[in-house]
């Protein structure tokens, strides 16, 4: 019976999510626990706030200068990643990778985590890119994966209640090889424990890492980031895993896929793992470097010591079918015929996948699109499972916000769409006046969504397009909003806002500390 009620859990989340509880929340995982969907059930959210004036900014904290991370918040702090372009600690300088953490209440710094650049090729690990990974949250454990390719589990609190390892060598690995150890301090990361996938799987990082764990039961789901080598026309580790999962209690490698998407990978691999429900059993929903959408079984329990599971595909879904599947790096810098890739997430709702894909933003084709299917069948379900298409324009890095009977999602064509969710119908569309790379937040009767511009756009929710706002930031914005105990959060390049209805210009500090 309790293994039952234990491995039940996560249909009671979805069911609980899926009722969009009024009351404050955290924001643990980015997008909601599980399914992913750009969607919070917070209310009380401001409309328009004025970063300048004050009005509406509860606290704001300084970051780096490139942020490509989302904040996520539980138990009391706020975690996003950043770079080092301006130290808070004198002693790590240079291109350094950042976790920051900060107290929710008020932004003051707490603590961060300080990673060295690998220094195999500018295409491991992008110059002052910072740390593009977003974290999870979960009880006083920190699930992340930093710029080198390393899963890790940090200590909630940092090392202000001590080093509580088993990892113990902190002050190592702050620094570059061969480097002095920095001794590790009150306002510094607390590592638990680690696993290095390069290492221990052979995987080519490209760029960086960019995933954002998926916590399912006692396992970790981590994309691996495996992708292309310099010259952007081959695959250097063809064998290497996609999706990896580790005990998170230990950090070990328990099960992987053995799908072998390597050559078929135009890019890399950016997509991070959702949960799903198939006729009352979880499902695993992983898009590939490849294009494909994956639905995996989930481990079930801890297999023998030093033995690695292959994970059991169940059912894939072909994002674009009519696209090159062989000898696909030819097609690099061709915008009109080339694979699809997926930069985005899939959503899981009501028993549907809302997905988005198209021509890589770089080396593809100028074609993107939304789609829906149902996740039902096995096998291959591409002909089977497909509801609607909905065409976007250009590109999109854009994971859809699914609620009440719509879905809103963003495009590098500088559009922003409300799509019937039902039909696949366009609704509505905006036109933004900045390129967009960040996901929609829908809560509380509003859309909110950042432009590279700089601008911060507030529409209604709802059949009737309506703006409320439109926000002038200090720089342009990347992250998605997030949304937590009533507070709107959402992350520049250079600095963190925590917007609330109850803040005015004389409680509105910005945090510097620990310079």
């Amino acid at each position: 019976m309790g293994r039952c009620l234990v491995g039940c859990s996560w249909l009671v989340g979805i069911l609980l999510i899926a009722a969009c509880p009024a009351t404050p929340e955290d924001r643990p995982q980015w997008g909601q626990r599980y399914t992913r969907n750009m969607f919070s059930g917070e209310r009380n959210l401001p409309a328009n706030f004025d970063p300048v004036a004050g009005i509406n900014i509860k606290w704001k904290a300084r970051l780096g200068s490139e942020t490509y991370s989302t904040p996520v918040i539980g138990g009391g702090r706020v975690i996003i990643g950043t770079n080092n372009r301006q130290p808070r600690d004198a002693r790590h300088s240079g291109d350094r990778s950042i976790f920051a953490c900060f107290n929710e209440s008020d932004g003051s710094f707490l603590w961060q985590l300080v990673c060295p650049k690998l220094t195999n090729s500018i295409y491991w690990d992008w110059p002052n890119a910072g740390m593009c990974s977003t974290a999870t949250i979960e009880g006083r454990r920190v699930y992340l994966v930093g710029n080198r390719g390393e899963v890790m589990c940090l200590d909630l609190d940092g090392m202000a209640n001590g080093n509580d390892g088993p990892f113990k060598d902190e002050d190592s690995h702050s620094v570059p090889a061969g480097s002095p150890p920095i001794p590790a301090g009150t306002h510094d990361a607390d590592i638990l424990w680690l696993f290095d996938y390069i290492k221990e799987c052979g995987v080519r990082q490209h760029d960086q890492a960019h995933a954002s764990p998926l916590v399912h039961g006692r396992f970790l789901y981590v994309n691996t980031s495996n992708g292309v080598d310099d010259s952007h026309r081959k695959i250097m580790a063809p064998d290497a895993p996609s999706l990896i999962v580790l005990d998170k209690e230990t950090g070990r490698l328990v099960a992987q896929d053995a799908e072998r998407i390597g050559p078929r990978i135009f890019h890399s691999t950016w997509s991070s793992p959702a949960l799903g429900d198939m006729n009352g059993r979880p499902v695993i929903i992983f898009a590939g470097g490849d294009g494909i959408i994956y639905g995996f079984e989930p481990v079930s329990e801890l297999p023998p010591q030093g033995t690695v599971l292959k994970l059991k595909k169940l059912w894939w879904f072909d994002f674009d079918p009519d696209a090159p599947k062989e000898n696909v790096h030819q097609y690099n810098s061709n915008r009109k015929i080339s694979p699809s890739n997926i930069k985005s997430m899939p959503v899981f709702h009501q028993g549907r996948v809302y997905v988005t894909g198209g021509g890589d933003v770089w080396w593809g084709k100028n074609e993107a699109w939304l789609k829906c299917f149902k996740v039902a069948g096995s096998g291959n379900i591409t002909d089977t499972a497909i509801l609607w298409s909905y065409p976007l324009e250009r590109h999109t890095m854009s994971t859809p916000a699914v609620h009440d009977g719509l879905v809103y999602v963003a495009d590098c064509g500088r559009k922003i769409h409300c799509v019937d969710a039902q039909t696949g119908n366009a609704v509505w569309v905006h036109e933004a006046q900045g390129d967009i790379w960040a996901s929609p937040l829908v809560a509380d009767g509003k859309v909110y969504i950042g432009t590279r511009r700089g601008e911060l756009i507030i529409l209604a929710a709802g059949r009737e397009k309506k703006v409320l706002a439109t926000v002038e930031m200090d720089s342009p914005i990347h992250p998605s909003p997030v949304a937590a105990n009533g507070v709107l959060y959402v992350a520049t390049m250079r600095y963190l806002y925590a917007i609330s209805q109850s803040a005015t210009p004389s409680n509105a500090p910005t945090n510097n500390q620990g310079q």
